[in-house]
């Protein structure tokens, strides 16, 4: 039982701890929270490459065995979803030391226990442990919401429905957890996958409703139609730092419906009538952001429907359910979370660099920097799926999937129409903030600003280079989501033939 399991949920914790006891001291929780945050990459790198061959690790807290203790359980997804976060947040705190937030005590606290909270859900093999990962990170993000200059009413209020909607969202799960629990007497993933496969035929409409319950709360953590509406306000109005940090937010959703799906209810009719559902939400999900990124009056109201374009597009591969699908969907997972973070800092410096008029895409000419131009629209080039970025190898990797499937017409039409939104979108706020502009902006921006800025999205052209390997350890990934039985072998060993029923 290897202890590096453990690290990413421990190192997040006890360095938010320590920040905390030290709040009046911001240079110390600075410093602490970068240690941390870099200590945490290295981790991940390291649990990446050990799941690269395929292999499962399990730690059984205290030495509890499943599914009687709480585990948890290193794949090639949750190996691969910590990297991902650790890179992301290490831009998004190295961009924040750049501005006023590197002063706040708090910011470093909360920011770690958000790491502490996206990792544990990550890892966990324990549904309601789940649950309780999901609160430590929502109650995390609801500090985070707050923290910066210049929030105003508008973030007040943003944050309020938020918290409100999170709330409703996190009774919902419980009344989830209640129904299944009352049908399996277990929460243990793995175990609960054993025990769905042989559910009485008496129980199985209670299970569905339960299963279905899931998908609600799932699909509110990501922002997906009709329940995205808090994210654009949400997103739109937080500090530049912790707006690139929720981008991998929305993944949560996204990953826990990836989780439950292929390894709990597998191929059984309660997943089939999830999954109906699932597409047409996602292809109308991608539809309504693809005219909500073209009505945007701010460019990081536009960024925040591309997240949520991006998480239609990441569930309609989903939906499709075979190999191909869920591989596409994780290859696009990678590139839209790290640029739509990206976007979220170029966001912010251009509105700096504009002076009063900030971001607001009618304000009408206004200085803007010639750097800031090119890191603009690379992020465009990216996000809206042009050649020869990784966004259109993702894209194209989504189609190519939909071949064949009844609903491939569908999600053909919808994909390809809000890619052309997205880019009239872009393009009209490329013309506004750098065409038509009243010359050259006087206001100074740190030089290492644009590089934090630029460092998540180096990631797009490096998929691109990179894009062999990295599709062949989404493929691999994908494949075992799909073979769920090595999971459920790792974690309950040689107790499964006595749980089994």
């Amino acid at each position: 039982m290897s202890h590096l399991i453990i690290a990413p949920v421990i190192l997040p914790l006890v360095a938010g701890a320590i920040i905390l006891l030290l709040y009046r001291r911001p240079g110390a929780g600075l410093a602490i929270n970068l240690a941390a945050t870099m200590a945490l990459f290295g981790i991940s790198i390291a649990l990446l490459g050990g799941a690269a061959s395929g292999a499962y690790g399990v730690y059984a807290l205290g030495d509890w065995p499943a599914p009687y203790g709480i585990v948890l359980v290193q794949d090639r997804l949750s190996a691969l979803m910590v990297a991902l976060t650790a890179a992301l947040a290490l831009s998004a705190l190295l961009y924040a030391t750049s501005g006023a937030l590197r002063r706040d005590g708090h910011f470093h606290a909360l920011f770690q226990f958000q790491l502490f909270g996206l990792n544990g859900a990550f890892l966990t093999g324990d549904l309601f442990n789940l649950f309780v990962f999901f609160e430590v990170l929502l109650i995390a993000s609801y500090g985070l919401l707050l923290c910066g200059e210049g929030g105003g009413r508008d973030r007040t209020r943003a944050a309020l429905h938020y918290v409100v909607l999170n709330l409703a969202g996190s009774a919902v799960f419980l009344v989830a957890l209640g129904i299944i629990y009352s049908v399996t007497g277990t929460l243990n993933m793995a175990d609960l996958a054993v025990k769905v496969a042989n559910v009485r035929s008496e129980d199985a409409g209670l299970l569905g409703s339960g299963s279905l319950l899931l998908l609600v709360v799932f699909a509110l953590k990501a922002a997906l139609l009709p329940l995205h509406f808090w994210l654009p306000a949400a997103y739109s109005h937080a500090a530049a730092p912790v707006a690139a940090l929720f981008a991998v937010m929305t993944k949560v959703g996204v990953y826990a419906i990836l989780r439950v799906y292929t390894l709990i209810f597998g191929t059984t009719s309660v997943a089939g009538a999830a999954l109906d559902w699932l597409l047409p939400l996602a292809i109308l999900t991608i539809v309504l952001a693809g005219l909500g990124a073209l009505a945007a009056t701010s460019l990081r109201r536009l960024v925040s429907y591309l997240v949520i374009l991006s998480v239609g597009t990441l569930l309609a591969g989903v939906s499709l359910f075979n190999a191909a699908g869920l591989a596409a969907a994780l290859y696009y997972l990678l590139h839209t979370t790290l640029v739509t973070g990206a976007l979220y800092l170029v966001a912010d410096l251009i509105a700096r660099s504009r002076g009063g008029v900030g971001d607001d895409l009618a304000s009408g000419p206004a200085p803007a920097r010639a750097s800031l131009g090119m890191l603009f629209m690379l992020g465009a080039v990216a996000i809206a799926g042009l050649p020869p970025l990784s966004g259109f190898l993702g894209k194209l990797l989504v189609l190519e999937a939909a071949i064949g499937h009844a609903g491939m017409a569908w999600l053909w039409a919808g994909l390809l129409g809000s890619s052309l939104l997205a880019i009239i979108a872009l393009s009209r706020a490329g013309s506004s903030l750098f065409w038509h502009t009243s010359g050259e902006s006087k206001i100074r921006v740190r030089p290492a600003a644009l590089v934090y800025a630029a460092l998540p999205l180096a990631a797009s052209p490096l998929l691109v280079v990179f894009a062999e390997p990295v599709s062949d350890y989404a493929s691999a990934t994908a494949a075992q989501l799909l073979a769920p039985e090595g999971y459920i072998l790792a974690v309950l060993g040689s107790s499964l033939g006595a749980i089994a029923p």
